[in-house]
């Protein structure tokens, strides 16, 4: 017989699935980084946001905190390790200034982490109140994750583009808040369904602005390539000229 705890343990692993894509989504936007030595205008707060969410994730999933919780752990897990690099990526292609912000950033991050495990396995003695004290700030990180697209929602509207906005990145979220939701509702869990429940609603307005301002986009981005290459022309006959 197909038990609840059986249903829980598929949409758990589908969730696994789908957060792994979502963390493996930005990779072209890394390439690119990569290839042009330079962040442009791409922002690191939704790696940073992550970056943090996976490490309390962690926390919250360890037996000593929140028992049968090895799905969580599992794919928050492999989010930190990827998160890792992508901000290393940021800190090695941005300049001086926002290189030191960011690693001042990580370093506070992997602090407030720390302690927060030490205080919480020192000074708390039952899983149910270590849940709840993780699960109250596991709560706020992952709704700071879901919410730290807004600043390059933002953009999106201001610039009427949206070059910066990946929509693999969105679209990933909006399921991967489906499914997170779906987990924590077959076995209510407080903690997961109020922030994945913001994140499913989040990435859906994502994913109506990409839809809003592609064409726009295309235009912008052409005219900027028609404009680079008139300008290339004119240098050229500049130098023949000479």
């Amino acid at each position: 017989m197909f038990s609840k705890e059986d249903a829980r343990t598929v949409v758990g692993i589908i969730g696994n699935v789908i957060a792994l894509v979502l963390f493996l989504s930005p990779v072209p936007t890394f390439y690119r980084i990569w290839r042009k030595k330079s962040v442009e205008q791409y922002s690191p707060v939704p790696y940073l946001a992550t970056f943090i969410n996976c490490g309390l994730w962690v926390l919250y999933g360890l037996p000593v905190v929140h028992p049968h919780s090895t799905l969580v752990v599992t794919i928050n897990g492999a989010g930190l390790v990827i998160e890792i690099v992508y901000l290393s990526l940021f800190i090695a292609f941005s300049d001086a200034k926002k290189r030191l912000k960011l690693v001042a950033t990580v370093a506070a991050e992997c602090i407030f982490v720390a302690v927060l495990a030490l205080l919480v396995l020192t000074l708390v003695h039952s899983t149910k109140l270590r849940s709840t004290v993780v699960g109250s700030v596991c709560m706020i990180g992952n709704i700071m994750m879901y919410a730290s697209p807004l600043s390059v929602m933002k953009l999106v509207i201001t610039t009427r583009s949206v070059e910066y906005m990946p929509f693999f990145l969105s679209l990933f979220s909006f399921l991967n808040g489906i499914s997170w939701t779906a987990y924590a509702l077959i076995r209510f869990d407080p903690f997961i369904v109020a922030p994945n429940g913001m994140g499913t609603f989040l990435g859906l307005a994502q994913l109506l602005l990409y839809a809003a301002f592609y064409k726009s986009t295309k235009r912008i981005m052409a005219e900027r390539k028609a404009q680079s290459e008139l300008d290339l022309a004119e240098k050229k006959s500049q130098m023949n000229a000479v």
